[in-house]
């Protein structure tokens, strides 16, 4: 009799085929616990690579630390704040203040709560196929439809009740390397996004999830929008920070700024647990003489704190975070070569070391987790043949490109080998005319 095992799947590459096990990592690289070493060409969580060690003797030092809650006084979590604005932000003279949190999900929910706070507005806005996190308001502007549905594969299961009204307004939908339009490229979707923001208590725009990627006229025009109609704009740079698409920030490709910056995922270099909201000076002007209610046990925790300032060091001396705006043409002339040799690809877009591969395949908004082995996971599957760890966006025809900072050209190469190999069973199934 087999044994039931414990722990529950939580794989955003469904299917049995990808039933691995990780026992280990150094720079780009996993170690598998068959033995074999494949490259990590997925992980927004690990800009510096895996066990780095300036990370790792930052979490040693930590590790001494005393039990604190977010009440109590930490020198280092002052340092960490005064890092973050010094060094990330430098330049950004707007910027008022951090407050850290555990995760980007919790960021994010605690940001739109405040909105709701401020404005006395209850409804919040997104763009189209976001993807914010998966607790709270953060998950209800999440609009991908998979992240809705409680349970896959499961007929007749409704999905949860919503918490909030959650307007979308379209999305910056052009596509680099195989050359679809932006349907935002012009003025005619404004009309329609004015009247969504006036109710609204904030916009939450994320740069690089369900494959839309930045537009700099896109994110302007979103932003005035807000400020003509008293909605608050926050920008979710939970993927895109810390140099993801070349640079600190995405938003920083833009002429405007947000109100609020919300944060997590690489902050720390893959050290521990982090999220923040960065306030601007004119929102920490409006909270004077308040007291931001969200008291937690675990925010801040020095072992957070510190890899967050080592991460923060490392990547500033090392120029770390411009690294991949050097790699966005190499990365562009790849994709542009398989878009060209795979049938099955449908569209190619991203910026810098983020990268979305979409497949033929159903339409995404009709998707919602019901097939145990996406078509996507089954090309997984066979690119983990070839020495590659690629992961789908949890939809079932995308696949996406995301790996450490620090990874070489040869790496990449070697990447780029493995997803030509994997979509040849896309290529086969697109033959076959399956989809």
């Amino acid at each position: 009799m087999t044994a039931r095992r414990r722990l529950l799947s939580t794989s955003l590459t469904a299917g049995e085929s990808q039933d691995l096990r990780v026992v280990g990592g150094h720079g780009a690289w996993f170690r598998l616990a068959d033995g074999r070493e494949v490259i990590d060409a997925s992980n927004t969580a690990a800009p510096l690579g895996h066990c780095h060690p300036e990370v790792m003797e930052a979490i040693r030092r930590a590790a001494t630390a005393p039990v604190l809650n977010e009440g109590w006084q930490w020198a280092e979590r002052d340092e960490a704040a005064e890092d973050l604005v010094g060094i990330a932000f430098a330049g950004e003279d707007w910027v008022g203040a951090v407050r850290f949190f555990i995760s980007a999900s919790e960021a994010n929910d605690a940001a739109l709560a405040l909105c709701q706070a401020l404005t006395g507005r209850a409804p919040l806005a997104t763009r189209e196929r976001a993807y914010h996190g998966g607790a709270g308001l953060a998950r209800e502007l999440t609009v991908q439809p998979q992240w809705h549905g409680g349970l896959s594969s499961a007929k007749g299961v409704a999905a949860p009740p919503r918490l909030a009204t959650v307007h979308e307004l379209p999305a910056p939908r052009g596509a680099r390397v195989t050359g679809q339009a932006d349907p935002t490229a012009g003025q005619r979707w404004t009309a329609g996004a004015r009247a969504q923001l006036a109710d609204s208590a904030a916009v939450l725009l994320d740069y690089s999830q369900g494959g839309i990627y930045h537009s700099a006229q896109y994110q302007d025009q979103v932003a005035a929008l807000a400020r003509e109609t008293g909605a608050y704009w926050i920008a979710d740079e939970t993927v895109t920070g810390f140099g993801r698409v070349g640079g600190w920030f995405q938003f920083q490709h833009s002429q405007s700024r947000p109100d609020f910056v919300t944060l997590g995922k690489c902050m720390s270099a893959g050290g521990a647990p982090a999220g923040a909201v960065v306030l601007s000076e004119a929102v920490l002007d409006r909270l004077s003489g308040t007291s931001w209610q969200s008291y937690s046990t675990y925010r801040a925790h020095p072992i957070a704190m510190a890899t967050v300032r080592a991460h923060l060091h490392v990547s500033s001396r090392d120029r770390i975070y411009e690294r991949a705006l050097g790699l966005d043409g190499y990365m562009f002339r790849k994709l542009s070569e398989v878009a060209t040799q795979h049938p099955s690809v449908a569209r190619v877009d991203g910026r810098g070391l983020h990268w979305t591969v979409e497949l033929h395949g159903p339409d995404w908004r009709g998707w919602r987790g019901e097939e145990a082995e996406p078509l996507a996971s089954r090309v997984v599957a066979r690119a983990l043949e070839a020495g590659a760890l690629i992961a789908t966006s949890g939809e079932q025809t995308s696949l996406f490109l995301a790996p450490p900072l620090v990874i070489s050209e040869t790496e990449l190469d070697q990447v780029f080998d493995a997803l030509h190999h994997g979509l040849t069973a896309a290529d086969q199934e697109y033959g076959a005319g399956v989809h």
